[in-house]
């Protein structure tokens, strides 16, 4: 009875979570863009492709071997189908994305608080926008941090090898006097 409880109470933490009501919400906002995109391909673009190939429909183009039919036109009406859904979703993706960075560029171009009292306290006035621009523009790099070099890895090698060569040469004389003092004994 206790692992049936633990087992339906892991489940409803499953259910709950952030991703899968996201996931959800995806799969029901996607089967909605599924019957639009259905529908421009069924009801605007066949038609055109139709006229073309002097067909009612696409899906009735076919070929007969060996007594066989062959449906060639399903499986185009299937790669012009995901070709579409692929580039409509390509450009919303598209737009929202240049919305977003756009959006997030004025952000970054707006003045912080403490921005604006340094800006006030140079006089700049804060209704003039291209003025306001051009002052935090160098506000921000004046208080930018100051890039700092790192060395390579090959000037890190060569600096521990001549750190090595140093502790070397201070052991080498204290070990050749033990030597010298060995012998003479």
């Amino acid at each position: 009875m206790k692992r049936i409880k633990n087992f339906f109470k892991d489940f409803k933490k499953f259910i709950s979570r952030g991703n899968i009501l996201d996931l959800a919400v995806a799969l029901v906002v996607g089967t909605a863009f599924t019957k639009i995109v259905n529908s421009l391909v069924n009801d605007i673009i066949m038609p055109l492709i139709c006229a073309i190939f002097g067909s009612a429909t696409v899906d009735e183009l076919y070929f007969v071997l060996n007594g066989a039919q062959i449906y060639y036109g399903r499986f185009l009406q299937a790669i012009i189908d995901f070709l579409l859904v692929a580039l409509i979703l390509f450009l919303i993706l598209r737009v929202i994305m240049n919305a977003s960075n756009a959006f997030r560029k004025t952000l970054s171009e707006k003045p912080t608080k403490a921005e604006k009292a340094t800006l006030k306290e140079r006089g700049v006035n804060l209704k003039d926008h291209k003025q306001v621009a051009e002052e935090l523009k160098k506000l921000r790099e004046e208080n930018a941090p100051a890039i700092v070099v790192k060395p390579t890895q090959e000037e890190l090698l060569v600096q521990i090898l001549e750190e090595l060569k140093k502790q070397n040469a201070s052991i080498e004389p204290q070990s050749d006097k033990k030597e010298e003092k060995e012998e003479n004994k």
